[in-house]
């Protein structure tokens, strides 16, 4: 890596008490990482630093399910992520790139617009992503693991969310009210003792909310959910408790998504929660973020 590429970005965490009502702001810095994808258009990645965590959520937080568990010490390794899921102009510009293993529409969203986060992207089309990326700036660019994602979204916090044990819709984009299908709930809009929100319908430009967690990530709660490398399993038990994605014993047709959306609740949206999709899946509320691997010595 050239070193002018690398500089210091500043951002605000913000954290909330059990109500969701914000009780510190802090200024972070962290290196970042500003790939040229032509004259006008960079894209953004932060150094994640290495560490451990403990992957998984106990069975008292609320909306715990069993495929988030067992908890899990996990080990990872530095890595650099992008700072927000990539947005429809960065797709844009990549799906012109020469093609490798098949075609990339270059405008697939929903919802238009070249902040907003690229949807309707199956498993298949984001790895091609990857691919013509790392083939463009002959570097190594890929989807997260799950066992990264989750690291890189908790930075630190072992609470349901990075903003702290409850969520708003005042900090980041997921359906923040009551749904009621048939006389039953199915939609609870509001987390702990946190407080229902507005409901959006539809993505909103990447960043927008203008709070990052700890290592200067935007929108890894609600906005899209992201694809990640791993096979999906019903649970951890025997995954790998290192940087590696899980591609053994389970199904190949499924993968991780990780992060809730617009579309879907809070308890959807917390650090632990997993979902899964087929790789062919390529709905409006299912997007991605990059991983670009540390080059030795660096």
């Amino acid at each position: 890596m050239t070193e002018q590429l690398i500089s210091a970005v500043e951002f605000e965490v913000v954290t909330v008490d059990e109500l969701g009502r914000p009780n510190k702001r802090i200024q972070k810095s962290a290196q970042c990482w500003r790939e040229d994808l032509n004259d006008h258009l960079v894209l953004e990645l932060v150094a994640i630093p290495g560490g451990a965590y403990v992957r998984g959520a106990p069975p008292t937080e609320e909306g715990w399910q069993s495929n988030q568990a067992p908890q899990q010490q996990v080990a990872i390794a530095p890595f650099w992520m992008s700072r927000t899921p990539i947005t429809q102009a960065q797709w844009h510009v990549v799906a012109a790139f020469p093609s490798l293993n098949r075609k990339l529409s270059p405008n697939p969203s929903c919802f238009a617009g070249n902040n907003r986060p690229v949807e309707q992207v199956s498993w298949h089309d984001a790895v091609e992503f990857c691919a013509r990326l790392s083939a463009f700036t002959n570097r190594t660019y890929r989807l997260p693991s799950e066992a990264e994602w989750e690291y890189a979204c908790r930075a630190g916090t072992q609470t349901p969310f990075h903003f702290g044990e409850t969520i708003t819709t005042d900090l980041a984009n997921y359906s923040g009210v009551n749904w009621e299908y048939d006389g039953k709930l199915c939609n609870k809009g509001f987390y702990g003792k946190g407080p229902l929100g507005s409901d959006r319908r539809a993505t909103t430009d990447v960043g927008s909310f203008g709070v990052a967690n700890a290592f200067g990530l935007y929108d890894m709660h609600g906005l899209v959910k992201e694809w990640c490398a791993d096979y999906w399993h019903p649970s951890y038990a025997n995954a790998p408790t290192n940087n590696s994605p899980w591609l053994a014993d389970g199904d190949a047709t499924l993968r991780v998504l990780r992060g809730g959306s617009w579309n879907g609740g809070p308890r959807t949206c917390r650090s632990a929660f997993r979902s899964r999709s087929s790789a062919d899946s390529n709905l409006y509320d299912i997007g991605f973020r990059v991983v670009m691997e540390v080059r030795e010595g660096r």
